[in-house]
């Protein structure tokens, strides 16, 4: 009976472990600092995972993906094509980039039942592409639902520089928001010393500012965190569901 016990037990830890990466939203594009002489059509790939762990989920064809540019919001939801990434469903498009300035590429995915959490996921996920030697625009507030606003260029920036955001609900700042933080591990080479450092978990001040430095070079995501104020429904019963603001920054070698 003792063993029996013990087995049930290590199964829950194993359980609880497996599902304690924290999930992400991801845009990432093939070039986020588009210059004059660069291929001028970049792609885009969005997908659901965690990125550190290299374990992606399956993402449906989402709500909605636009591109915002000098004040104006274009649909790109026609523009996406089903792809892979990490072995699940994603999408892929591509974008010509025709003028200078910032581009923030959104993505709005459907709502995503995580049976682990007992509640429903819904990341508003974005990123931002400088092109041709311009980037005005690139702290400019979207209006989502929940959202980081940059206090520092989402791109150009150094490995162990300091990204700041401030984190938005409705309009307005969140205080001390949960910010997770994690790397996108594309080439699967990092490995973290525990699974405490898989995902950085930060908090923000009193006015929804947060501060990370980025240790290394590549992309990464910084998830902020809060309960909607209205739930779904699960076979029948009613669920909260977690709104993230996400964005992805990448940080580069000098």
């Amino acid at each position: 009976m003792k063993k029996i016990c013990l087995l049930s037990a290590l199964a829950l830890v194993c359980l609880f472990c497996g599902s304690a990466y924290a999930h992400y939203g991801m845009v990432i594009p093939s070039d986020n600092m588009v210059m004059e002489d660069d291929n001028r059509t970049i792609t885009l790939d969005l997908s659901f995972s965690h990125p550190m762990e290299l374990i992606g989920m399956e993402l449906v064809a989402p709500k909605s993906f636009t591109v915002a540019h000098e004040g104006k919001t274009t649909d790109l939801a026609k523009s996406l094509k089903a792809s892979k990434v990490m072995d699940q469903p994603a999408w892929k498009a591509e974008y010509q980039i025709k003028r200078p300035g910032a581009y923030a590429f959104v993505m709005e995915p459907v709502p995503y039942w995580e049976p682990a959490e007992d509640c429903f996921i819904i990341h508003y996920t974005k990123t931002v592409v400088a092109a041709f030697g311009d980037d005005e625009g690139w702290d400019e507030e979207l209006g989502l639902k929940t959202e980081i606003v940059p206090l520092a260029k989402p791109f150009a920036q150094y490995k162990g520089n300091v990204f700041q955001g401030v984190v938005k609900l409705d309009g307005k700042a969140v205080p001390y928001a949960e910010v997770e933080v994690e790397y996108y591990n594309k080439d699967g080479k990092k490995e973290a010393p525990t699974d405490y450092m898989v995902t950085q978990t930060i908090k923000a001040d009193g006015n929804g500012v947060f501060t990370y430095a980025a240790p290394f070079a590549g992309w990464w995501g910084f998830a902020a965190l809060n309960t909607a104020d209205y739930q779904l429904k699960f076979e029948g019963q009613d669920k909260d569901v977690e709104l993230g603001a996400v964005i992805w920054v990448k940080f580069e070698d000098f």
